[in-house]
């Protein structure tokens, strides 16, 4: 069977194959020869043995691969497979002198078993290489063959790698293939394959074998188990490359896309903008009578697509993207970037949408968080808030109204605003008052939260996770809406989190955050003795079990 092996191997001229794959596949010949010499180099060291000094070279005339050991002439031989004791240089009558290197080659394939035979039986005790020679040439034979189509396969991926690194970012077009495990679509490009991975593709779309696709190149993997080209159908920026091939006004860089806010397989807004004044931005994706758009949505498989102008106003591009809904008012809250949006109550559910896909494709694409709200339920949330301004000494029902038309919707904003910004208030008028109505709104926050420890000291059932919160100094029900949003619902929730990830995910900000867990972590440690000091001074007889201890401190 080894003897089989070696002489198909030996039948073929590796000088033959190596022109060919280099000429075929644009190899550097050179290039192969020292992968197939290395690797018959490693074969043999580990065969013959690591310690041995061992030299693979191609011989050009045979086309084939030429094994050497080398070994040391001494006087005394501590290592038998590197050196050769001198008196047995003298007794072979071999030409060495002392400390120079004596060269045998090993003789291994079948055509050299006779200089095989003569060499185990001249030097058979010296070079001990009889037994591990006679599995040599099968080894040898593989794993020549299995190292040049290695370096094919490299040689290929890296071919295949430098054609399409450039194309990252592009459409492409290609032929379906055949489906792989785990849902992966393999896809012809003609040159190479590529693969539409599951976690990439729309869903509901399906594909036969044979059919077209076009599809973005996500990405472009060297390293990459299979094919090395990465396409996507679920990318938002599938649709904006969609346009670019479809809208000549894109591809000159007269009408751009500035973002593009996708749900795939479903809906689809992008938000464009001219820099030519005499170009309608928006008319220009849609084509005539809606020619442009339609060819998207077809390559799209009849996904929904909204075009919208781009504002630099945040309000008027909010208007825009949450577009087919009709609004009446827009609050805006810069510092935590968000915007309450007030529709008709009629509208509401279309300013929504099903399972709420307009306002969240809206909030993608603005880049704001939209709360969406009925006119009815903003009127109730401006009584309610007017209501609590007024609690204030200083704050009339007008000045209330009128803080509430400039943004302020609870006490801790007025605690926590600037003065000049409270002074521009009608009624207010200058800064002697806005700090004497900023300080009426610490006053009033602070005794609100005594209220709240009092009612809490002196009853039986133990405060609720918002009851306790609203207890911290600084955490009024505004700072409560967002902490809950984030996900902190929780004191303990508050407490563990890292400071600048509290400000960020919650969007009071890092200077707040930093104050607000210092407040919550003062507040934690000194809530049993604050029931405590309340149920002593407004209930004394009062046997009430304290609210912390029945809710497990």
């Amino acid at each position: 069977m080894a003897a089989s092996a070696a002489s198909t191997h030996n039948e073929i001229n590796l000088e033959q194959v190596l022109e060919e794959v280099a000429k075929e596949k644009g190899i550097d010949k050179n290039a192969l020869v020292e992968t197939v010499e290395a690797a018959i180099l490693k074969a043999a060291q580990n065969t013959f043995g690591a310690t041995r000094e061992l030299e693979a070279r191609y011989n050009a005339q045979s086309g084939q691969v030429d094994l050497f050991q080398y070994m040391v002439v001494v006087e005394q031989v501590t290592d038998p497979e590197r050196e050769i004791a001198a008196s047995d240089v003298e007794r072979l009558k071999l030409e060495a002198a002392l400390g120079e290197e004596l060269g045998f080659q090993v003789f291994w394939r079948e055509a050299d078993r006779e200089r095989a035979r003569q060499q185990d039986k001249d030097y058979g005790d010296l070079l001990k290489l009889k037994q591990a020679r006679a599995s040599f040439g099968r080894i040898a034979a593989q794993t020549a063959k299995q190292v040049l189509l290695q370096r094919v396969r490299d040689a290929e991926r890296d071919l295949v790698f430098n054609e399409y690194k450039s194309r990252k970012g592009e459409l492409i077009r290609g032929i379906v293939r055949r489906f792989e495990r785990g849902n992966n679509i393999i896809v012809d490009l003609g040159r190479t394959e590529a693969v539409l991975p599951a976690r990439e593709q729309t869903p509901r779309e399906s594909y036969r074998p044979g059919e077209r696709i076009v599809a973005y190149v996500k990405d472009v993997d060297r390293e990459a188990r299979g094919p090395i080209v990465v396409l996507s159908r679920s990318d938002p920026r599938l649709v904006e490359k969609l346009f670019e091939a479809e809208v000549p006004e894109i591809y000159e860089g007269i009408v751009r896309i500035v973002a593009v806010a996708r749900e795939p397989g479903s809906r689809s807004k992008i938000a464009v903008t001219s820099r030519d004044a005499d170009v309608d931005p928006v008319g220009a994706c849609v084509g005539m009578k809606g020619s442009r758009v339609q060819a998207v949505v077809q390559e799209l498989r009849g996904e929904k697509i909204d075009i919208v102008p781009y504002d630099r106003d945040p309000a008027r591009y909010v208007i825009a993207a949450i577009q087919p809904a009709e609004v009446t008012k827009v609050i805006v809250d810069e510092t935590g970037a968000r915007m309450e949006i007030v529709v008709p109550d009629e509208k509401l559910s279309l300013a929504i949408g099903r399972k709420g896909q307009n306002v969240r494709l809206a909030s993608q694409l603005t880049d704001w968080r939209l709360d969406v709200i009925s006119e009815s339920k903003f009127k109730k949330m401006e009584e309610e808030a007017v209501e609590q301004l007024q609690q204030i000494d200083l704050v009339t029902e007008p000045i209330a109204k009128a803080m509430y038309r400039q943004g302020f919707r609870a006490l801790e904003e007025v605690s926590e605003a600037q003065l000049d910004e409270l002074a521009t208030i009608t009624g207010i008028g200058d800064a002697e008052h806005a700090k004497e109505l900023k300080e009426q709104a610490q006053s009033t926050l602070e005794r609100l939260r005594d209220e709240r420890i009092r009612d809490l000291a002196t009853r039986e059932e133990p405060p609720t996770e918002r009851e306790r919160m609203l207890c911290v100094p600084g955490l009024g029900t505004r700072t409560f809406a967002l902490l809950e949003e984030a996900g902190y619902k929780t004191l303990a929730s508050v407490l563990k989190e890292d400071e600048d990830r509290l400000g960020i995910k919650s969007g009071i900000g890092l200077k707040k955050a930093a104050a607000l867990k210092a407040a919550a972590s003062e507040f934690a440690r000194h809530e049993r003795e604050l029931y405590a000091a309340a149920r002593a001074k407004y209930a004394p007889a009062a046997e009430a079990v304290a609210p912390s201890e029945v809710a497990g401190g």
